[in-house]
């Protein structure tokens, strides 16, 4: 969705990795994990991990997350899949809740800050 939107999944100016707001988009353009807070967050992880490689950093770089539920309820669900990535790292996090995304299907929605060292 980059191209048509006119943004970029990540943006680096010197040693500083913005990723955009991550869907849960999967291979094939629609969205994964329906229904599933845990497999849709971890979709949204592995997007963005790729996206800060792509950038020349790597998942340790990351300083802060922002995490966006469309219900706050199922936070922990989304928490076990970001420990999976950070649990080592622990980065600042952030959980909110929002009232809806572009799709009605995404549960969840990610951004991330990186500090490359």
């Amino acid at each position: 969705m980059e191209k048509p939107i006119g943004f970029s999944r990540a943006v680096r100016i010197a040693n500083l990795i913005s990723i955009a707001g991550t869907a849960p988009i999967g291979d094939n353009g629609s969205t994964a994990c329906l229904g599933d807070v845990y497999g849709q967050t971890y979709c949204c992880l592995s997007i963005i991990h790729k996206a800060i490689q792509d950038a020349g950093g790597k998942l340790s770089d990351v300083i802060r997350t922002r995490v966006m539920l469309t219900d706050i309820s199922r936070w922990e669900e989304a928490a076990k899949a970001h420990g999976e990535f950070f649990s080592e790292i622990c980065p600042a996090c952030t959980f909110v809740e929002v009232s809806r995304f572009i799709k009605e299907d995404w549960l969840v929605e990610i951004e991330v800050d990186c500090v490359v060292t």
